[in-house]
């Protein structure tokens, strides 16, 4: 099993959408990185464990624990040229871009960016790092431990 997080503009899909949703799951669309695609692609797995982080808002933070739900297919909205995330050198032969499912998991306290910072055992987590701006990234074991202890001290 591995761990992730995985950043969404919560004007986009928030946790709360995904909770909201059938199944408590949605796709994962529109990462158009080449690193964050090939963590999808080649590494990811479903069960895999996935830190839900709210970006690009007044408050950046983990918003909640989830998983992936599915193995990698070809993201649909490369091919919809009404979508901000077509590509038109995508074909259906050859597609560019990967999608995995993403199921909520469970909700808790929010943990800001701000706080993250602040927290000894994060000092290495890719999402701290300076100039980090990875949609997806991989989380050790001993940071998604520590993440979720603290996420579920203030459980909803």
């Amino acid at each position: 099993m591995r761990y992730w997080l995985m950043k969404s503009e919560p004007d986009e899909v928030s946790f709360d959408d995904v909770l909201a949703a059938p199944e408590h799951t949605v796709s994962w669309y529109g990462v158009r990185n080449y690193q964050a695609r090939n963590f999808m692609r080649d590494a990811m797995s479903a069960g895999d464990g996935v830190l839900f982080y709210h970006s690009s808002c007044a408050v950046p933070g983990v918003a909640g624990i989830a998983e992936v739900a599915s193995g990698p297919y070809p993201d649909a909205s490369q091919f919809d040229a009404s979508s901000p995330y077509h590509d038109p050198k995508a074909t259906q032969e050859n597609p560019r871009w990967i999608s995995v499912d993403v199921r909520a998991v469970e909700s808790g306290r929010y943990l800001s960016l701000s706080e993250l910072r602040t927290i000894p055992a994060l000092e290495d987590m890719v999402l701290l790092q300076k100039g980090s701006r990875l949609s997806v990234s991989p989380v050790t074991a001993a940071q998604w431990n520590t993440i979720v202890k603290l996420v579920r001290e203030g459980k909803r």
